[in-house]
C-alpha cells in the first residue's frame, strides 16, 4: 500500500468517525437555539409585566437568557465532537480576557448597573429638582452611564450612575412641597413672645405658604449678643424659583414688620467692662480727657 492510499484510507476512517459527531453537534446548537428562543419570549412576556414601566430592562435580560441557552449549546456540541481541549483553552482565555476586561471596565459595569437600578427603580425623573454629592439642579437626562443634570448657574453636569447609588442624594421634588428653614436672631432687649407671634403673623402673608402643614417656630439658643430662633414653614415647590422667592419674601416681610414693632435683628455686639459689675456703656455719659 503506498503512501498516498495509507493517507486516503486514514482520512476515509476519520471522516466516518467525524461526521456522525458534527451532525449531533449541530443537532444540539439547533436544539438549544430554539429552547433560547422560547425561554426568551417566555421571560420577555413576564418581566414586561414586572417593569411595566421599563421596555428596555425586560428586552436586556431575555437576551441574557438566550444567550446563555446558546453558549451553553456550543459548549456541549464541542464535547460531542470531542473537542474537550478545545472548550478548554476557550474558557482558560476567557477567563482572563475577563479578568483583564473587569480592570479595565470596573468603572464603567458599575455606572451601567447602576444606570439598570436607575431605570428600574425610578429614584427621580426628568425634571426633579436634585442634589448628589455637592451638584444642585434639574435632571435632564438619565443614561444608562449617567444622570445629566442642569445646576442653577446654568452648566450641564453630568453625574456619573454610580455615584447615585454609593452616596446619599436628594430628591425635592418627591412630595411636591418642600420646607423653608428661616434662621436669625434678635437682640437681649426684645420681647420674645412678641418676636414669635410677628413672626408668625407675617409668614401667613406668603402667598406660597402651604396652610396645610404646620408652621413651626422655635427659639434655638442663647448666643454672644442674639437669642437666635428658626422659622419653618411649607411651600408648593415646582422648581427652584419657588424656594427662592418664598425665601426672599419671608426675609422682606419680617424685616420690615420688625421695623415696625421695634425689634431689633441681631448682629454681633462687644460690650467693654469698665465697672466691676456688668459693662458701662461709654455712650452714657460724656467722655472726658484728664491731663
Amino acid at each position: 500500500m503506498t503512501k498516498i492510499e495509507t493517507i486516503i484510507e486514514n482520512w476515509q476512517h476519520s471522516t466516518e468517525d467525524f461526521l456522525p459527531k458534527l451532525l449531533m453537534a449541530i443537532l444540539v446548537i439547533i436544539l438549544f437555539y430554539f429552547i433560547g428562543k422560547i425561554a426568551k419570549n417566555i421571560s420577555l412576556r413576564f418581566y414586561t409585566k414586572v417593569f411595566k414601566s421599563s421596555t428596555a430592562v425586560p428586552n436586556i435580560i431575555a437576551s441574557l437568557i438566550f444567550f446563555f441557552f446558546l453558549l451553553s449549546g456550543v459548549f456541549i456540541a464541542l464535547q460531542v465532537m470531542g473537542l474537550e481541549k478545545v472548550l478548554t483553552h476557550i474558557l482558560a482565555g476567557a477567563g482572563i480576557i475577563g479578568i483583564i476586561a473587569g480592570f479595565a471596565f470596573k468603572d464603567i459595569a458599575s455606572n451601567a448597573f447602576a444606570g439598570l437600578l436607575v431605570n428600574t427603580q425610578h429614584p427621580y425623573k426628568i425634571g426633579d429638582w436634585v442634589q448628589i454629592e455637592d451638584i444642585y439642579g434639574v435632571i435632564t437626562k438619565i443614561g444608562w452611564i449617567t444622570t445629566n443634570i442642569k445646576t442653577v448657574p446654568g452648566q450641564e453636569v453630568y453625574i456619573p450612575n454610580q455615584l447615585v447609588y454609593n452616596n446619599t442624594f436628594t430628591n425635592y421634588s418627591t412630595y411636591g412641597k418642600r420646607r423653608i428653614v428661616l434662621k436669625s436672631g434678635v437682640s437681649y432687649g426684645d420681647d420674645l413672645e412678641q418676636v414669635k407671634k410677628v413672626a408668625l403673623d407675617e409668614v401667613t402673608k406668603i402667598p406660597q405658604l402651604l396652610t396645610t402643614d404646620d408652621v413651626d417656630f422655635y427659639f434655638t439658643d442663647i448666643g454672644n449678643s442674639t437669642y437666635n430662633f428658626q422659622l419653618r414653614f411649607w411651600i408648593k415647590f415646582t422648581d427652584n424659583n419657588d424656594y427662592q422667592k418664598a425665601m426672599s419674601d419671608a426675609i422682606v416681610h419680617i424685616k420690615k414688620r420688625f421695623e415696625q414693632e421695634n425689634i431689633s435683628i441681631a448682629y454681633p455686639v462687644t460690650t467693654l467692662d469698665f465697672g466691676v459689675k456688668g459693662g458701662v456703656n461709654i455712650f452714657d455719659k460724656p467722655i472726658s480727657i484728664k491731663q
